[in-house]
């Protein structure tokens, strides 16, 4: 692989992980839920080869008590 492939594969894998972002701040503002510190974490991006994370950040204990009424209501409504 050349390096052009190789920075196109790369580039390709952080605007997915910048998309996976954009759709996570999307859902939890439609289910009134805001993270502040939602974001691709740089570091993880670093490098020839990245293998981006994304960093949900830290929350609030009303936050985070929000988001498990989500995901409980989400579990209950696959059953």
């Amino acid at each position: 692989m050349t390096t052009i492939e190789r920075r196109e594969v790369a580039e390709g894998k952080v605007r997915a992980a910048e998309d996976a972002v954009a759709r996570l701040k999307e859902g939890f503002s439609e289910a009134g839920i805001t993270l502040p510190s939602l974001r691709v974490d740089p570091v993880s991006c670093a490098g020839s080869d990245p293998a981006p994370l994304i960093d949900l950040g830290r929350c609030n204990l009303d936050t985070a008590l929000r988001l498990s009424a989500v995901l409980e209501a989400e579990g209950k409504a696959r059953t």
